[in-house]
């Protein structure tokens, strides 16, 4: 579903209102709370702004129906956007559903100065925490082990290698991602504390099955100790020498990671120009779970459907030390 498919199919927010019900509550509605079937509809009017600027303007947020549970001892209300990543938007889910059809189809991603600007949202911190939102449902897809032929590579995102002072930890801003990937498969990302021994060990034992066909990794020497600490059989250890400027020696390459890495540093560069390392977990969530889905014919409604199971972020949890 792309954007014309989106802005064709929701033109209004009940139009929206509807298709998450039928997602979230395939066989009927249902209390998020208590789980009972017993269901009141509750039909109000948008009604319109009662002060300020936008004052006899129809309000933009105002579900038009809600429901209330009749369980005796539960009585809750609630909508098809209560208690997930929607919950508490002051924005349409029009301009939700436009969002989140740009940024799955974005290759490099898109940035909440462009949505702004795009979608006609208020300000720029509002686009900036709706695509956060977005981000934290575009988590891994599955626990399922990488395996075949499997890629492993370490990058480093910040300052250039030459400036780092490394008597001053505070000025050591290099952070390190971890990219595993399967040979014409998923990738996974990993926003790593270190290159060391016993942190590639880690992903290594949780992420790659311990019947990989080979793994291939660059020269850096942590490696097949790593391996060797994971479980994993050091003679299906393949490696590259780039030091030599060997970049495929035979069916031996990290291409195929590298090309990921590639795509992430791009949209960092081209589309935010520079990002807060405490959100870099999320950021590559998003790359990560668009590069998985690059073959998929609709990245819509997974993700669409991921954003109703997750739980709701509070801005004040966003931006908290």
């Amino acid at each position: 579903m792309n954007l014309i498919d989106v802005t064709r199919q929701f033109k209004t927010d009940d139009d929206c209102l509807a298709y998450l019900e039928s997602m979230r509550w395939p066989d009927g509605i249902r209390c998020p709370v208590c789980g009972c079937d017993r269901i009141s509809t509750i039909t109000r009017k948008a009604g319109t702004v009662t002060r300020g600027k936008s004052k006899g303007e129809p309000r933009k947020n105002r579900r038009t129906r809600i429901y209330q549970c009749l369980e005796e001892t539960c009585k809750q209300q609630f909508s098809a956007t209560a208690g997930t990543i929607f919950n508490d938007s002051h924005l349409p889910l029009t301009t939700w559903f436009m969002a989140l059809a740009l940024i799955v189809d974005a290759k490099k991603s898109i940035s909440a100065k462009q949505l702004q600007q795009h979608l006609g949202i208020g300000s720029y911190r509002t686009a900036w925490y709706m695509a956060h939102r977005i981000r934290k449902a575009m988590v891994n897809e599955g626990s399922a082990e990488l395996t075949g032929i499997v890629e492993m590579d370490e990058t480093y995102l910040g300052g250039k290698i030459h400036n780092r002072h490394w008597r001053r930890p505070e000025f050591n801003t290099k952070q390190v991602i971890v990219g595993i990937k399967e040979r014409g498969g998923r990738v996974r990302f990993f926003h790593a504390p270190d290159a060391k021994i016993e942190t590639l060990a880690k992903y290594l034992k949780e992420h790659v099955s311990a019947d990989v066909d080979y793994i291939m990794t660059d020269e850096l020497p942590a490696y097949p100790k790593a391996l060797r600490l994971s479980g994993h059989d050091v003679e299906k250890h393949r490696t590259v020498n780039h030091s030599r400027e060997i970049w495929v020696d035979g069916n031996t390459t990290t291409n195929g990671i590298e090309s990921a890495f590639s795509l992430f540093k791009r949209g960092v560069i081209g589309s935010f120009h520079k990002i807060s390392i405490k959100h870099l977990h999320r950021y590559l969530s998003e790359f990560e779970t668009r590069f998985n889905a690059r073959k998929a014919d609709d990245r819509f409604n997974p993700t669409l459907r991921a954003m109703l199971g997750v739980e709701p972020m509070p801005y004040a949890e966003l931006v908290a030390d």
